[in-house]
């Protein structure tokens, strides 16, 4: 991992932490994706994108668009590390809830010492998962892999475990929470509704579970380890 006393910019940690985002979840990096993520221009996406490269932290890959390098996906675990540990500490002893904890990480990712980041962890029991389930990378740079599937992609009757969100918009963490459809949940797909439709699925142990129909967009943000 990065020592503090030698991290790059606010701005580089941000970009490569994108770049790692769009790479976990199979999606193409370019200029435009990259610039839509972080809400930025694809003028300005492209010129620290050149920036990064000289610094041999990303790489142009032809027919793949724009990947990290060994350094760089380095470098973006460590940002990870200390942004999913403060998201943790917040809810785990702070009475923060998921839905606001990403924009605070997102303020103190950058200032935190590392030694702070060591005793968070610590407090928490070296926790491998934060409050949306993603993984929080090991001191060394490694990740507790989970098989899992997108709640779009599973078939009518599959049963699982909810391990994982992967859309930070408070919002939809907020209708997720109030619906009681949360990370460790059972969840069982009862069907897929046509053209486009929602996924009918029931919620929670039998038999006290709850039926929900879940939009797409829901739908792509739920990771699911099936039984």
């Amino acid at each position: 991992m990065v020592d503090g006393s030698n991290r790059r910019s606010a701005s580089i940690e941000d970009y490569v932490r994108a770049i790692y985002g769009l790479e976990e979840r199979g999606e193409a990096v370019t200029n435009t994706s990259l610039a839509s993520r972080l809400e930025v221009s694809p003028s300005s996406a492209s010129g620290m994108v050149t920036k990064l490269a000289q610094q041999g932290l990303v790489e142009h890959v032809p027919y793949r668009g724009i990947e990290l390098t060994s350094d760089g996906r380095g470098l973006a675990r460590s940002v990870l590390r200390r942004h999913r540990l403060i998201e943790s500490y917040l809810v785990s002893e702070l009475g923060y809830t998921w839905d606001e904890v990403h924009a605070e990480a997102d303020r103190l990712e950058h200032v935190v010492s590392d030694l702070l980041v060591a005793r968070i962890a610590a407090k928490l029991g070296d926790p491998v998962r934060d409050p949306h389930g993603d993984p929080i990378p090991a001191v060394d740079g490694s990740i507790e892999e989970v098989s899992t599937r997108l709640l779009e992609d599973l078939p009518t009757g599959t049963v699982g475990e909810i391990v994982r969100v992967w859309d930070t918009d408070p919002e939809l963490l907020r209708y997720l929470a109030d619906r009681a459809i949360g990370i460790g949940e059972r969840i069982e797909v009862v069907e897929h509704q046509p053209f486009g439709g929602s996924v009918i699925v029931r919620v929670g142990p039998a038999p006290a579970s709850a039926t929900h129909a879940l939009g797409r967009e829901i739908a792509r943000a739920l990771s699911v380890a099936t039984r």
